[in-house]
C-alpha cells in the first residue's frame, strides 16, 4: 500500500508513474487527498473538542474543590453537550478514514524509475541470454509426451483425482520432483537463507499483507468455511513472520527460502501454450524472501538474481533475464525481473521465476518496521524470487536432455536423485 505522504508529497508525480503501469484510474490521487482533507478537519475538531472537554472537566475539580457546586454543575452541562458531539465525529471520522484506506489498497505500486517503458509482454527488455540452446536429435518430442513414455506425469488420475491441471506424479517423476526441492534449499541455505516451511493455508491479513487481497482473490482457491486461502506461493506466509514487528537493523538483511506446494486457479487458461506442465492448478516451488535496508533493496535485488541465474547455470539450461515494462508488472512490484528457459521440443521461452522488489508497498501494510541510527522507526523494504518453479523447469530439462538412452539429468541432480539418467 502506497504511504499518504507519497500522494501529498508530489500528486502529479504519484499520476505520472501510476501511468507507466497504465493504471486506470488516476484520479483515485486526487480523491484521496480530498478526502484525507476532510479527515484532518475531523480531527481536528474532535482534538478541539476533546481539549475542551478536558479542560472543563479540570475546571470542575477545581470548582468542588472550592465548594461552588452550581458553578460546577453548569460546568458539568457544558461538558455533556460537547461529549455529545465528540461521537458522532468520532464515527464521521472513523467512516473516512476507512475511506481514505480502501482508495489507498486499489493504488499499485509505483514503478521505479529503473522500470522500461512499454505495454505489454513484447516491450520487456531482454537484460541478458545465458547457456547454449541443445540441438535436439530427430525425432524429438515436447515434454507431454516424454512424460507419457516414461509414465512420470499421469495427468488423467490427477484429473480423476481433483480435476484438470492437478498432475499426479509417479516413479521417477516423483523422485526428480523430490530430488529438484532438496537441492533448490540446499543452494538456498548455503548462500545464508534461513530455511522455513510455512503453513500452506493463510488467513485473510495475511493475504492482504502481500497484496494477493484485495487484487488476487480470483485466483486463490478460498475455504468459505473456514476463511482461509489456499496460498499461491510460500511469499505470502514466510514474508508475514514479520508481520506487526520491529526488527533489529543489525539483523538486516533477513534472508529467508522456503519451499511450498502453490495452489492456483488460473481462471481462463486454455490452449496449446497450456499444455503440460506448461500451466497447471497445484504445483511445487521454492522461494526467496529478503527484508531489507530501504537504502540496500536494489543491491539486494542483483543479488538475488545472480543467485538464481547461478542456479539456472548449474542446471545447464539455456535462459534469459527480463527486465518488465510497466505495463506488464504485478500490482505490488516496483521493478521485477523474469527468468525463463529455452524449451528445445516446443522452440518457445517459458517463464520460471519473476525476482521483484517490492520496496516499501508490502511492508507498509504488514507494518514491518526497524530503528535507523537516529532511533525513528522506517518501513523496511522486501523482496522475493521464485528459487526455482518446478514444472516448466522439469519440461525443459526432459525436452532439453531427451536422447535415445534416456533422459540424460546435470551433473548437479545427480547425488540428489540417485542416478544420472531417466530411462
Amino acid at each position: 500500500m502506497l504511504q499518504l505522504q507519497q500522494l501529498r508529497q508530489d500528486p502529479q508525480g504519484v499520476k505520472n508513474k501510476l501511468g507507466v503501469k497504465y493504471f486506470a484510474e488516476p484520479g483515485l490521487v486526487d480523491e484521496i487527498i480530498a478526502l484525507d482533507d476532510q479527515r484532518k478537519k475531523l480531527q481536528l475538531e474532535f482534538d478541539t473538542n476533546k481539549s475542551q472537554v478536558n479542560s472543563i472537566s479540570k475546571e470542575i475539580g477545581q470548582l468542588m474543590a472550592k465548594g461552588q457546586k452550581e458553578e460546577a454543575e453548569a460546568k458539568k452541562q457544558a461538558v455533556a453537550g460537547l461529549n455529545a458531539s465528540l461521537q458522532p465525529i468520532a464515527e464521521k471520522l472513523a467512516e473516512t478514514e476507512k475511506q481514505v484506506h480502501d482508495l489507498l489498497i486499489k493504488l499499485p505500486n509505483l514503478p521505479s524509475d529503473k522500470v522500461p517503458a512499454g505495454k505489454t509482454p513484447a516491450d520487456n527488455a531482454v537484460v541478458r541470454e545465458g547457456g547454449i540452446k541443445p540441438q535436439l536429435p530427430a525425432g524429438a518430442v515436447p515434454h507431454w509426451d516424454l512424460i507419457r513414455q516414461y509414465d512420470i506425469v499421469d495427468f488423467e488420475t490427477g484429473a480423476k483425482i481433483t480435476g484438470s491441471g492437478f498432475p499426479l506424479y509417479k516413479g521417477k517423476g516423483a523422485k526428480l520432483q523430490r530430488a529438484l526441492i532438496q537441492y533448490f534449499l540446499d543452494f538456498n541455505t548455503s548462500a545464508g537463507y534461513t530455511e522455513y516451511l510455512p503453513p500452506f493455508m493463510v488467513n485473510e491479513a495475511t493475504a492482504y499483507g502481500t497484496g494477493q487481497l484485495p487484487d488476487k482473490e480470483g485466483q486463490m482457491y478460498y475455504m468459505q468455511e473456514d476463511n482461509l486461502y489456499m496460498i499461491p506461493t510460500s511469499e505470502v506466509p514466510v514474508t508475514n513472520i514479520y508481520r506487526d514487528e520491529i526488527v533489529k537493523a543489525d539483523d538486516l538483511p533477513i534472508r529467508m527460502t522456503a519451499y511450498s506446494p502453490c495452489f492456483r486457479r488460473e481462471a481462463g487458461s486454455f490452449g496449446k501454450d497450456v499444455r503440460g506442465l506448461n500451466r497447471v492448478h497445484q504445483f511445487e516451488k521454492v522461494e526467496l524472501v529478503q527484508l531489507t535496508h530501504p537504502d540496500k533493496s536494489y543491491e539486494a535485488l542483483e543479488e538475488m538474481v545472480s543467485h538464481v541465474e547461478k542456479l539456472l547455470i548449474s542446471l545447464q539450461l539455456p535462459y534469459r533475464i527480463l527486465a518488465l515494462c510497466g505495463g506488464d508488472m504485478s500490482f505490488t512490484s516496483a521493478f521485477t525481473y523474469d527468468f525463463e528457459v529455452y524449451s528445445a521440443a516446443q522452440e518457445r521461452w517459458l517463464e520460471v521465476s519473476s525476482v521483484s522488489n517490492f520496496e516499501a508497498y508490502q511492508t507498509n501494510r504488514m507494518k514491518i518496521r526497524f530503528k535507523d541510527a537516529g532511533g525513528k522507526t522506517q518501513l523496511l523494504h522486501s523482496l522475493n524470487g521464485s528459487s526455482l518453479a518446478l514444472p516448466r523447469i522439469v519440461a525443459c530439462l526432459l525436452e532439453n536432455n531427451q536422447t535415445a538412452a534416456g533422459i540424460q539429468l546435470p551433473e548437479v541432480l545427480h547425488p540428489y536423485f540417485g542416478a544420472k539418467v531417466i530411462d
